[in-house]
């Protein structure tokens, strides 16, 4: 019978509601479904929209602290970032793009929380209970179970927000948000502001908060090692540039990456080049920024050494403070009131609005979905000294089962774009081999082996421990209380991809029918994009090749060689 519809049937992606060879949780930025040749699979979503963090953070002045070029896939360099540090808006909709590039908005299932990944022993599956929110999505189920072959975490670090524990918070009756859950609706003009809090998040918000409140005061708890950002427009020439003449734009990105490389020394030898220059560049700016202002200098310079937290990029965070209506309180807060806030020594000031620029419950992956291994083991347990992970990838009792941007593979000299593109390769190639098995009509479940797990994890603690980010003068969301690092990796990225281009077989436990199938190793590879020629090279060979010319054209053997041509 002849197709009498105007318009093209669009097929659905996994129509299954129950079944599905791969789950993931999480639509942020991950490429892994570039690496994996499946496309029986599903991406669980508990927001309404794919972005990931550059979804759920429209704080003003929302932006990205590496630079446009090298905070972008291999695969998709965008020519076309409009700033060298882009905003919120511009991440949402090059992650959009790529969404939509690569049919991937029609595997996704919006507004769909995980409460629970049970593995399954007998079958080799994982059974992944979600819930539908919303009076739309939710009118015919609100829960069900999904079965899949294999699990993917994509749910990263930053994406539950960590409110203080302050005496008397519930007792204020202005209004109170999370920097992570802007209220976009509130108006900010004329009124009085308090934000708690000066991480990452803070100090892009206040400059942007301090042009239209009435009062602005910063609690402080720890200062930061800042550094110029320098962030300037990109004019159309230069895109122009980047855009049709992509070697340009891979030299410039290479370039980049090798300068975030070379930074990585600062973080354990406090005397490096690396670390001088952040401590040099930052007392100028402070200066430079608050002449007058030499009661705050002492207030504002660290107490601890570059790299414990994450060294942060602003053009005017310090000139905010040369303003009459910005206060900075280094006060501890003994409570809050119904009208305010109350600090050390007894003072009370009143505001219409608090901001909790507090960060996020890092050091708890995967909260608050409640995972259940092989053996019914729980992640709880698994992980009840501490969040660990083979590589940041595998764990311990969860079989078929990969992370990304797991525990100790947070960056703090470079782009986490970087180790997350390495990761979806390594868990791809496990996926594939998952596949291949049951297309043979086998099962198989691969999970790390504990001792390698342990002894992984004991290296890496020693290594960090002699690292700036276990620096016991300050706190950061890098480690837990008692100090242990959980989310830093300890080396470079080059490091890392180096470490993980490989599946190394002999490394995990594999069971089942399928386990005939794997063997020695699964080379995934890695993408190679540090600088391979340097600057000199290719200022001495364009040298030579000029000079070569003018030889050939002075002796008469070029006009030979064009002719013979």
């Amino acid at each position: 019978m002849a197709e009498t519809k105007p318009w093209p049937g669009v097929n659905l992606a996994n129509t299954d509601l129950r079944r599905a060879t791969v789950v993931i949780i999480g639509a942020g930025m991950s490429d892994l479904i570039k690496r994996s040749q499946c496309r029986d699979f599903v991406i669980l979503e508990k927001g309404s929209g794919c972005g990931g963090t550059w979804r759920d953070n429209k704080y003003p002045g929302c932006a990205c602290d590496i630079w446009s070029h090298l905070y972008s896939f291999s695969f998709e360099q965008n020519p076309d970032w409009t700033r060298t540090y882009p905003g919120q808006e511009e991440l949402q909709a090059y992650l959009e793009n790529i969404a939509r590039k690569w049919d991937l908005f029609r595997h996704m299932r919006l507004n769909t929380a995980v409460e629970e990944a049970r593995w399954n022993d007998s079958d080799k599956q994982w059974k992944t209970t979600v819930r539908v929110a919303g009076e739309t999505d939710g009118r015919f189920i609100e829960t069900y179970t999904i079965s899949s072959d294999f699990l993917v975490s994509a749910v990263g670090q930053l994406n539950t927000p960590q409110y203080p524990v302050i005496p008397g918070m519930d007792d204020f009756e202005g209004k109170s948000m999370h920097s992570a859950r802007w209220d976009t609706s509130y108006d900010l003009r004329g009124k009085r502001v308090a934000v708690i809090g000066n991480g990452a998040s803070a100090i892009q918000l206040i400059p942007e908060v301090a042009q239209t409140a009435s009062s602005l005061t910063v609690f402080q708890r720890q200062a930061n090692w800042i550094l110029p950002r320098n962030d300037v427009v990109i004019p159309a020439s230069r895109r122009a540039l980047f855009r049709w003449c992509p070697p340009y734009r891979w030299r410039k990105r290479a370039v980049i990456m090798d300068g975030r490389e070379e930074s990585h020394e600062a973080l354990y030898n406090s005397w490096s080049g690396s670390s001088l220059y952040v401590e040099q560049q930052f007392k100028v700016m402070l200066k430079r920024d608050l002449p007058h202002r030499p009661d705050l200098w002492d207030k504002l310079t660290p107490k601890y050494s570059p790299g414990c937290k994450r060294t942060v990029f602003s053009d005017d965070w310090f000139k905010s403070f040369a303003k009459p209506h910005v206060h900075l309180e280094t006060r501890y807060i003994n409570r809050m009131s119904s009208t305010g806030i109350e600090v050390e020594g007894g003072d009370h000031k009143e505001f219409d609005l608090v901001v909790y620029a507090t960060g996020f419950r890092s050091v708890q992956f995967m909260y608050p979905i409640k995972v259940v291994g092989s053996g019914g083991r729980s992640l709880s347990d698994v992980w009840k000294e501490g969040p660990q992970a083979y590589y940041g990838i595998t764990v311990e009792s969860l079989p078929n089962f990969g992370m990304l941007y797991g525990p100790n593979t947070n960056l703090g000299h470079n782009s986490i774009v970087l180790m997350v593109e390495a990761q979806s390769r390594y868990i791809a190639g496990m996926i594939k081999t998952v596949i291949d098995g049951r297309r043979q009509g086998k099962t198989l479940a691969i999970q790390p082996k504990p001792e390698i797990v342990r002894a992984f994890n004991v290296e890496l603690q020693n290594r960090l421990g002699k690292s700036a980010f276990a620096d016991p003068n300050c706190s950061s969301w890098y480690k837990t209380k008692d100090g242990r690092v959980t989310n830093n990796w300890s080396g470079t990225v080059v490091e890392y991809q180096k470490k993980i281009e490989k599946v190394k077989w002999s490394d995990y436990i594999v069971e089942g029918p399928g386990a005939d199938i794997v063997s020695g190793e699964l080379k995934v590879g890695r993408v190679v994009e540090e600088t391979q020629v340097s600057y000199n090279t290719i200022w001495w060979s364009a040298v030579s090749v000029l000079a070569g010319t003018v030889y050939m054209y002075a002796t008469g053997k070029f006009k030979f060689l064009v002719s013979a041509c």
